[in-house]
C-alpha cells in the first residue's frame, strides 16, 4: 500500500478523497491554484503544492505541474478525482512512465472509451446494445444535416470527446440545425479541446440508468448495480438515486451483466461507470435499454452506490491501484434501502440558473440530517473559474419513499447567503408529483420548470418573526452605541467572537421554535432588514418597504453581466431593432454558454462589447430603448 497519495483535484472530490486516504493512514498531498489558497481540500491535506494561476487551464490542466509536485513532496500515487485530467489518457501514461502509481483505469482503457464514437463501435463488437445514430469521421455541415433527416428528428448532438452535458444540444428541426451544431461545436472545443461530434436518436421518453462497475489486476470484474439519474437539467444532473424506480431483477440482472462485458471488453481496472439510455415509454425493460457511454473515473454521483452496498469506492480505489484484488466478489454484493444524492449549486434558478459567485458569508449545510460532501466552509469564495457546486447532498433510507423525506428535509434547512443556491428549487422539485411516484425521464425538470423556479413568498409567520428579531436587534444596537462599541452585526444563542456579548464585524443570528433562522444586517441608519431562510430559501425581510441598502435598479433595458465572463457571440449593432426574446450575444462562463435576449420589442441603443470582452458581474453590455 502507498505512503503518501497526491490528489489531482480540488473541491469536494478532494476532500472526500483525503478523509478515506487518511483512514487508511495514507497522508495526502493537495495542489491549489491561485483562487483556491484558502480552499478547505488545502487546509484538509498534509501538504499542499501550489501549481499556478487561477485558470484551470494554467493550473489543474497542466499535468507537467502535477507530476513536479509529487517530485517535489515525495508522494508515491496520484489520484485525479474526476473531471480535469481524470480521463486524460496522455496524463495517465506519463505518470505510470515516471514510476508512480496511478489511481484509475489504465491509459489504453481511458483511449478505448474517451472517444464516444469509437466506444459505441467496440461496444457493438462486445454484444452490448447501443443507440441508433452517426458516429462517422466526416464532420461536414452537410454530411451531418444529411444523417440528421435520416436518423428522424429529433435528434442529439453530441460532442465526441464529452462529458458532463457540455458539448450537447438536443435538436428538433432542420431548421434549428446549424445553429445547434456550431454552439455544441464551440462549447466541445473550449471544454474538450476537440469540436467532433456524433448524432443519436432522440429517445422519446428516456430515462438515464447508469451501472457502476469495478476491475483490477487480477482479471476480476463486478458490477455495483445501477442508478437512476434521470433528473436532469440541459442534461447535467441534478438528483440521482439508487436503485433504479421500477427495476425488475430480470431486467437489472441483463443491464447489469451488460455493463460488465462492456468493462471487460476494455481490460478495465479500477472504478467506472456505463451509462445507459432506456426508453421508458413501457416501463424498463432490457431491450430498450441502449449504451451511450463509459466515464473512465470516479462519478460525482457515487456516494448514493456507496451508500446502498456500504463499500467505500475510494477504498478500493487505491487497493486496486496497489495490486490488490477487489475486496468482495459478486455474490458478496447486495442492495440495501435506498439512497439520494441532490447537488446543491451556487446558482440562481430564477435567472435561468445562472452560477452565483462571491463570499459565502453565512453557510449552514443540514450535517444533521444528510451526508454532507463539500469542499467550502463559511467564508470560501465561489470562484468564476470553477464548477459552481457548493455541497452534495445525499441521504439514505428503508426504501424510497422514506429517501425522499430525507433528502427534502434536508435541502430544506440549506442557508446560503448572499450567494445565491438551487436549494429551493430541489425542494420544490422533491415534491413533484411525477418524481414521488417514479415516473420520470430527463425532460421531467424541463415540463415543470416554471413552477419549479417561481420564489415561494415568504410566510407570516416568517415575516412576524423577521420583525422581531430587527426590534430585538435594534436594541442591542442602542446598547452598543451607548457604550461607544462599533458594531456591525450581532450573534443570538451562540458563543461571541470578540468578548462577551457583542463582537463585530459579524452576523446577528435567532432561532425561532418554528425553525425560522435570520442573519439580521445593519446600516448606517440603523438595523431595519433581516434575512430569513425557509425551505431553502433566503428572503431580504424589511421594516416597512426601506432600502436594504444592497445594490442599485438598472434601467429595464440595460443588459448587464451576470456573472463575470467572456463574449463569445455577438448577434447585433448599435442601430438595430430587436423583438422581444431575440439573443443579443453569448456569453461563456465556467465553460458554459449563456444566452442573453432582448427584454422588449426595441432599439439596441448602446452596445458597449464586441466578441472576446472579458466583463465582470454587473457589467453594462447593451441598453436596448422603446421604439419612439
Amino acid at each position: 500500500m502507498m505512503n503518501k497519495l497526491l490528489i489531482a483535484n480540488r473541491g469536494e472530490i478532494a476532500c472526500r478523497i483525503m478523509r478515506t486516504a487518511r483512514a487508511m493512514g495514507i497522508a495526502t498531498v493537495a495542489v491549489y491554484s491561485d483562487a483556491d489558497a484558502k480552499a478547505l481540500h488545502v487546509r484538509m491535506a498534509d501538504e499542499a503544492v501550489h501549481i499556478g494561476p487561477s485558470p484551470a487551464a494554467e493550473s489543474y490542466l497542466v499535468g507537467e505541474k502535477i507530476i513536479a509536485a509529487v517530485r517535489q513532496t515525495g508522494a508515491e500515487a496520484i489520484h485525479p478525482g474526476y473531471g480535469f485530467l481524470s480521463e486524460n489518457a496522455g496524463f495517465a501514461r506519463a505518470v505510470i512512465d515516471a514510476g508512480l502509481i496511478w489511481v484509475g483505469p489504465k491509459p489504453a482503457s481511458i483511449e478505448a472509451m474517451g472517444l464516444k464514437d469509437a466506444a459505441k463501435q467496440l461496444m457493438r463488437k462486445a454484444g452490448v446494445p447501443v443507440t441508433p445514430g452517426y458516429e462517422g469521421a466526416d464532420q461536414s455541415l452537410e454530411r451531418l444535416s444529411a444523417e440528421a433527416e435520416a436518423i428522424g428528428y429529433p435528434v442529439l448532438i453530441k460532442a465526441v470527446a464529452g462529458g458532463g452535458g457540455k458539448g450537447m444540444r438536443k435538436v428538433d428541426a432542420p431548421s434549428d440545425f446549424a445553429a445547434a451544431l456550431a454552439s455544441c461545436r464551440r462549447e466541445a472545443k473550449a471544454s474538450f479541446s476537440n469540436d467532433e461530434v456524433l448524432l443519436e436518436k432522440w429517445i422519446t421518453s428516456p430515462r438515464h440508468i447508469e451501472v457502476q462497475v469495478f476491475g483490477d489486476s487480477h482479471g476480476n470484474v463486478v458490477h455495483l448495480f445501477e442508478r437512476d439519474c434521470s433528473l436532469q437539467r440541459r442534461h447535467q444532473k441534478v438528483i440521482e438515486e439508487a436503485p433504479a424506480p421500477g427495476m425488475d431483477e430480470a431486467t437489472r440482472a441483463a443491464i447489469c451483466a451488460a455493463a460488465v462485458r462492456a468493462a471487460k471488453a476494455v481490460d478495465y481496472e479500477s472504478a467506472g461507470t456505463i451509462e445507459f439510455i432506456a426508453d421508458a415509454s413501457e416501463s424498463l425493460r432490457a431491450d430498450r435499454i441502449f449504451f451511450m457511454e463509459m466515464n473512465t473515473r470516479l462519478q460525482v454521483e457515487h456516494p448514493v452506490t456507496e451508500e446502498i452496498t456500504g463499500v467505500d469506492l475510494v477504498e478500493w480505489q487505491l487497493r486496486v491501484a496497489s495490486g490488490e484484488p477487489i475486496p468482495l466478489k459478486q455474490d458478496e454484493l447486495s442492495i440495501n434501502g435506498w439512497a439520494m444524492e441532490a447537488r446543491l449549486y451556487a446558482e440562481d434558478p430564477a435567472k435561468g440558473f445562472l452560477p452565483s459567485t462571491g463570499k459565502l458569508d453565512h453557510l449552514r449545510l443540514p450535517e444533521a440530517f444528510a451526508r454532507i460532501e463539500t469542499g467550502v466552509v463559511e467564508d470560501a469564495e465561489i470562484s468564476p473559474f470553477y464548477d459552481p457546486m457548493i455541497a452534495k447532498v445525499v441521504v439514505h433510507g428503508a426504501d424510497r419513499s422514506a429517501a425522499i423525506g430525507a433528502l427534502s428535509e434536508a435541502v430544506a434547512a440549506v442557508e446560503v447567503w448572499p450567494v445565491k443556491t438551487n436549494a429551493a428549487f430541489l425542494v420544490h422539485l422533491l415534491a413533484v408529483d411525477e418524481f414521488t411516484g417514479a415516473d420520470l425521464d430527463t425532460g421531467l425538470i424541463e415540463r415543470n420548470l416554471d413552477n419549479l423556479t417561481v420564489p415561494t413568498p415568504a410566510s407570516v409567520s416568517l415575516a412576524r418573526d423577521a420583525m422581531h428579531v430587527i426590534t430585538m436587534a435594534n436594541c442591542v444596537l442602542r446598547e452598543a452605541s451607548s457604550t461607544r462599541v462599533s458594531v456591525a452585526g450581532f450573534r443570538l444563542n451562540a458563543a461571541p467572537r470578540y468578548g462577551e456579548g457583542l463582537y463585530v464585524d459579524g452576523e446577528y443570528v435567532a432561532d425561532f421554535p418554528d425553525s425560522h433562522r435570520f442573519t439580521a444586517e445593519a446600516y448606517a441608519s440603523g438595523l431595519d432588514t433581516a434575512i430569513g431562510f425557509q425551505d431553502g430559501q433566503a428572503y431580504i425581510l424589511s421594516l416597512a418597504n426601506r432600502s436594504s441598502g444592497h445594490g442599485h435598479h438598472a434601467h429595464d433595458g440595460d443588459i448587464l453581466a451576470p456573472m463575470p465572463g467572456k463574449v463569445i457571440a455577438l448577434d447585433v449593432a448599435e442601430g438595430d431593432a430587436v423583438t422581444a426574446g431575440q439573443r443579443l450575444m453569448v456569453i461563456e462562463a465556467m465553460k458554459m454558454e449563456h444566452a442573453l435576449t432582448a427584454p422588449f420589442d426595441g432599439i439596441v441603443a448602446e452596445l458597449s462589447v464586441k466578441v472576446g470582452t472579458q466583463v465582470q458581474v454587473e457589467a453594462l453590455l447593451a441598453r436596448v430603448e422603446l421604439q419612439a
